[in-house]
């Protein structure tokens, strides 16, 4: 990793110097923490505030040892598919890192997931095992797959002691698999993605210039949930990577004051936050007593400018917005210590990717047209391919591109501007709008705390603009409201834009990322 490692420059000089180097054998596990085992065993990778258990880089590497161990004892081989059911914690660590120890492929799963959802995942991906919370699982009670072998948090401390602390790695190779991770997509069942150990290598620029190149010192902190990519390789992998202390702790709802709390306790100088985390942050007004922050990341879907310089009023430092999805993360972004922020767009690409705006047929476009994001291949970050799912796989390449399946465009200087999902785009009356733009509009009325926009089917205009809007405290729907908000569209983003109707909800529909489902908005039928 160290001949990966990046110091300021200007974007087009780290992009002219920077070239992956993608070794034949690489593991995930030795490259995070076994590395740093060895060169700074003492300093802290885990903290537990909950608990007030820590553990070392030595420490994590003895114990993952013994837990790789254990789980070879118990059966596991390479390959074999092991569900992780527990929240960011010490074992929960400690089991990613044996997993790839053994040769195993890691299975994330949320402890937000229903019956369904589990039961579905663990069937499908096959899985040998299934490491999970015991008071979860008892309370949940799924039908689980016949053969899979449980373990249960609470006992695996005292399973390490049968243990040996000295555990040779299966030879993995950077191309071997090493995470299944299932995302849910607008249509069908989700999708298992399948990725490589090296996809490590292929996150390590973006994340070093998404936080502004981190000293020493630096620690860690995300609301992201480890079963996802996000929390998994924008945290807590790329964080030991860099020989960096990573704060575990992800409550089961985001609250900003307590946030704000464990920031500023914990020391922390370095946060991930998806834009529904900086949204409800907003709400709390001016922030007294902020953390001392040396960079906020964020992705998933733009901020827009209003909040995007609420942030920077009341933390003192620009927001680092950066695009990825689980297939190829962390392509394209911002970094406020080598380039100048465009608000609302993006960013360039990281150093090592080639970022191409194609049409339907696989042609690079010019600056300032619309068509969608791909990634020229190879690429280290990017997926082998969906688990059991070879059309849908086949589907996801064009020619010598990774495609994204999402709409945006680049300026003359390179910066990417994210338009919507391919099925989120608003047809409507000839005109083509993304939902984001009449989101930040609806966003700038005080009387908004969070907002969705979908389309509709109209007989007339193709579709018809609809808004889903939670209000802040003390204010209540009204007819007179929901003509406000339709003129301040219309004054903001167009005539063409305002929303026809206006819903107030309680809650709008969220993954556990944070991102607004707006297919299941677009399922009400409205």
């Amino acid at each position: 990793m160290e001949n990966l490692r990046l110091s300021p420059a200007p974007r087009a000089v780290l992009a002219h110097r920077f070239r992956f180097e993608v070794p034949t054998l690489f593991n995930l596990a030795q490259a995070t923490v076994g590395r740093w085992a060895r060169l700074r065993p003492h300093r802290a990778a885990l903290v537990e505030p909950q608990t007030g258990r820590s553990a070392s880089f030595a420490e994590l590497e003895e114990l993952s040892n013994r837990l790789a161990h254990w789980l070879v004892h118990q059966g596991l081989r390479p390959g074999d598919r092991v569900g992780l059911w527990m929240g960011p914690s010490l074992e929960l660590a400690l089991a990613h890192l044996a997993v790839y120890k053994a040769g195993g492929i890691a299975l994330p799963l949320s402890l937000l997931f229903g019956q369904d959802a589990l039961t579905y995942r663990l069937e499908h991906a096959q899985a040998r095992f299934l490491i999970a919370e015991r008071a979860a699982l008892e309370a949940l009670a799924p039908p689980l797959p016949e053969g899979l072998g449980v373990f249960f948090q609470d006992g695996l401390l005292e399973a390490l002691r049968a243990g040996s602390p000295h555990f040779t790695p299966h030879p993995t190779r950077a191309e071997d698999p090493a995470l299944l991770i299932y995302t849910s997509g607008t249509t069908g069942k989700p999708k298992g993605v399948l990725l490589p150990h090296r996809t490590l290598l292929g996150h390590w620029p973006g994340f070093q210039l998404f936080c502004n190149f981190p000293g020493e010192e630096a620690i860690f902190w995300s609301p992201a949930d480890w079963a996802w990519i996000g929390g998994l390789m924008n945290v807590l992998f790329c964080a030991w990577a860099g020989g960096y202390t990573v704060v575990a702790y992800r409550p089961r709802q985001f609250d900003p004051e307590e946030a704000l709390h464990l920031m500023r306790t914990q020391g922390v100088s370095h946060t991930f936050l998806f834009p529904t985390a900086l949204k409800l942050l907003r709400q709390l007004g001016a922030v007294r007593n902020p953390p001392r922050l040396s960079s906020i990341h964020s992705g998933g879907e733009p901020l827009g400018a209003e909040l995007l310089e609420w942030v920077r009023a009341n933390f003192g430092l620009p927001v680092n917005e950066f695009y990825g999805q689980t297939e190829a993360n962390l392509l394209v972004g911002n970094a406020c210590t080598v380039d100048p922020i465009r608000p609302g767009s993006m960013g360039l690409p990281y150093p090592g990717h080639r970022v191409e705006v194609i049409d339907e047929t696989g042609r690079p476009l010019p600056p300032g047209e619309l068509g969608e994001i791909a990634l020229a291949m190879p690429d280290p970050v990017a997926f082998l391919g969906y688990w059991r799912n070879l059309e849908a796989t086949q589907q996801k390449f064009l020619g010598p591109y990774l495609r994204t399946g999402d709409l945006g465009y680049k300026d003359a200087e390179g910066y990417l501007w994210f338009q919507a999902r391919a099925d989120d785009l608003i047809k409507t009356a000839g005109y083509r709008l993304s939902p984001f733009e009449v989101e930040e509009a609806l966003l700038h009325h005080p009387a908004v705390a969070l907002a969705a926009v979908v389309g509709a089917p109209d007989p007339e205009r193709g579709q018809r603009v609809v808004a889903y809007v939670k209000l802040r405290a003390g204010w209540a729907g009204s007819p007179e409201l929901t003509a406000a908000l339709q003129e301040e569209v219309r004054r903001r983003v167009g005539h063409h834009a305002y929303p026809r109707e206006v819903h107030y909800v309680d809650e709008l529909p969220l993954t556990s990322t944070g991102k607004i489902q707006r297919f299941k908005l677009r399922d009400l039928g409205v």
